[in-house]
């Protein structure tokens, strides 16, 4: 992992722009001060925020009815920005459609990124918020590689709170069930040229939501693909762009048909291990020297930084009891390591599934079945999964006393 965000600072497109890179790590403490508009354009301003509330409140659904993405709470946030005065008032509005001109770039160029976080209730009633900072850091380095406007993180993180506050009794109650909340950046400029955006919208949306998969905390069965990639070096994976998520449909689709759950990403000859999914991949193993390691593909530009993986190699490393590494592994080695014994358990990880056990991988032909708990037939998970699931788990609604957990006042 890179050591610290290493920032420039210049005038691209006739404003400022900071260039977030490298890993996740060490970014928190950093996050606020690093990201301030340039003396002559306005930047966001919480203190500035306006709250226009819905007359028709909509009905708030069962939350066992609740299917990931569907439903949507009362009111969004808006800010728009333009290159000559930079950022305007933050609006907190009624949920709607936006009004764009069919000519905006973001329908032909797709100058887009976003982000994904959720918003818990705890057992007090209280709202609180994973590593959140964390999330306006990636959003920033997106934004800064597609020439959209940066923000001060903790500016829209005070509008974020707002928003929750605003529309609380939308946070479902019990474990497994949050708010799930997209931050997205867009270009609104009228123009089919191609070039850095002049006008630009960043909005929050909010949806309650359950477990993301429908099976739950299940294990899942993965199909290498052998022909498409996700993200190449000098390219956009490690930033979070919708650029980077329609194209991996089509093989979703296939997978999927073949009797699989989730993709399994890898590039190059030797099928280096990428992605799960939209998910961070971490295998657990007794490596070829006899160690038992936790391995996550390194951040090296293809790999999104993901908070959820940052936060289990943290947790892990301050368990040490196994060696904790970022460093590159294929499918050969993983195929060997099942015909060894030495595979124990791999597990994919993100934000909304937190983390997602993996029984089956499908390489070439051949079925390779992953361990889970020998000790229990039913298990799910095995036992290192489920501890930082459970940990993880515990620390987002506070059961777990964490300074990764932020309480809304």
């Amino acid at each position: 992992m890179n050591p610290v965000l290493r920032l420039s600072h210049g005038l691209l497109c006739g404003r400022h722009h900071s260039a977030a890179l490298g890993g996740m790590r060490m970014l928190h403490a950093t996050v606020s001060s690093r990201y301030a508009a340039p003396p002559s354009l306005a930047g966001i301003q919480a203190s500035q925020l306006q709250k226009t509330l819905t007359t028709s409140p909509k009905p708030i659904l069962p939350k066992e009815d609740l299917v990931f993405g569907h439903t949507f709470s009362d009111h969004m946030l808006t800010v728009d920005w333009t290159s000559t005065k930079g950022w305007e008032k933050p609006q907190i509005k009624p949920y709607g459609p936006l009004s764009l001109d069919p000519s905006c770039s973001v329908f032909h160029y797709a100058f887009e990124c976003f982000e994904g976080l959720k918003a818990y209730r705890d057992a007090q009633g209280n709202i609180r918020l994973f590593r959140p900072d964390m999330n306006m850091v990636r959003m920033n380095s997106s934004a800064e590689r597609l020439y959209l406007p940066q923000f001060e993180g903790k500016e829209v993180l005070e509008c974020i709170k707002e928003l929750l506050r605003t529309d609380e009794r939308w946070i479902p109650e019990g474990k497994g069930y949050s708010l799930y909340l997209r931050p997205t950046l867009i270009s609104t400029e009228n123009t089919l040229g191609v070039h850095c955006a002049n006008k630009a919208m960043l909005y929050v949306i909010a949806s309650p939501c359950g477990p993301y998969f429908k099976t739950g905390f299940k294990a899942i069965s993965l199909y290498c693909d052998e022909n498409n990639v996700r993200a190449w070096p000098g390219g956009v994976g490690n930033r979070k762009l919708g650029a980077n998520y329609a194209p991996s449909v089509g093989p979703q689709v296939a997978a999927e048909k073949k009797g699989y759950q989730q993709v399994l990403w890898t590039i190059g000859e030797d099928f280096e291990l990428m992605e799960v999914g939209t998910m961070n991949m971490f295998v657990y193993w007794r490596n070829e020297a006899g160690e038992v390691e936790l391995i996550t593909p390194p951040l090296d530009g293809t790999i999104l930084p993901g908070i959820t993986r940052d936060s289990i190699l943290e947790l892990t490393r301050t368990w040490g009891e196994f060696k904790v590494s970022e460093r590159k592994i294929n499918m050969r080695q993983i195929a060997k390591a099942s015909q060894d014994g030495r595979l124990l358990e791999i597990f994919g990880a993100g934000t909304a599934c937190v983390v997602t056990p993996v029984k089956r991988i499908h390489f070439q032909g051949t079925d390779y079945n992953i361990p889970l708990d020998p000790t229990n037939p039913d298990a799910q998970a095995g036992p290192v999964t489920d501890r930082i699931y459970q940990t993880l788990f515990g620390i987002q609604y506070g059961d777990v006393p964490s300074k990764w957990s932020v309480v809304v006042e």
